[in-house]
């Protein structure tokens, strides 16, 4: 049986994944910052309860250490994210704004947060026989659409998210070239209506989760380092 972690798993697109994951078949860590959510979720869905704070290097450690005596990982999404430039009232702040302060609290979940689970994980994923990973960027991080005019990613004025995001899909192209028998690729969930963006998407869950979904289920000889969406492969 698969044991599959989501990161930030206790509601929206990572609650999503998780039911759809448990329906397929896997055994479903919920990694929760707030472990009674996450116990709450979990009890919801018929998944197992894991704290884990992304932004905390013990937390990290002992969801590590509970998930290998419970027999080890076979998948990796790397869910959890904040939208720190996007105020309560869902108005972005601009690049004229923008502080290191958000740029550095950002980055500290969606980048370094990813990189810190990941890394601690690595040794159950590589005695897996088929160890996946699945990067949940944004089609925000692509520079492609982020200069072309016309594009929703060009009008987008924000700068700490999309550039976390970019970040994210460089590490997700170094990670699968250095682990090349793991299936590592990231993907763009679309604008999908949930806590990060103030319930101001366009779309349901159901439809955000399809493709982290998809390709938490890549076959061994599936696409690695890539970058898509439910439609394809998104230009960089």
């Amino acid at each position: 049986m698969t044991a599959t972690l989501i990161t930030g798993a206790n509601k929206g697109l990572g609650f999503e994944t998780a039911r759809r994951l448990i329906a397929a078949g896997h055994t479903v860590y919920i990694g929760s910052r707030d472990a009674e959510r996450g116990r709450r979720a979990a009890e919801r869905l018929g998944a197992r309860a894991v704290r884990l704070d992304v932004t905390d290097d013990a937390s990290v450690a002992a969801a590590a250490k509970t998930i290998e005596a419970d027999g080890g990982l076979d998948v990796l999404v790397n869910n959890a994210g904040i939208q720190e430039e996007m105020g309560d009232d869902n108005v972005v702040i601009g690049a004229a704004d923008v502080t290191a302060d958000v740029m550095r609290q950002t980055f500290e979940t969606n980048v370094f947060g990813m990189v810190r689970v990941t890394h601690a994980f690595l040794p159950l994923l590589r005695s897996s026989a088929a160890p996946v990973v699945v990067n949940v960027s944004s089609g925000l991080a692509s520079l492609t659409r982020a200069t072309t005019p016309g594009d929703p990613a060009y009008a987008y004025p924000g700068l700490a998210y999309p550039a976390s995001k970019t970040a994210v899909n460089m590490i997700t192209v170094q990670y699968a070239k250095a682990f090349p028998n793991m299936r590592i690729n990231a993907v763009e969930p679309g604008y999908t209506k949930t806590d990060l963006n103030g319930n101001s998407g366009v779309q349901t869950v159901e439809q955000g989760a399809e493709i982290i979904v998809r390709m938490a289920q890549v076959d061994p000889d599936g696409p690695t380092g890539g970058y898509f969406d439910a439609d394809g492969t998104l230009p960089w």
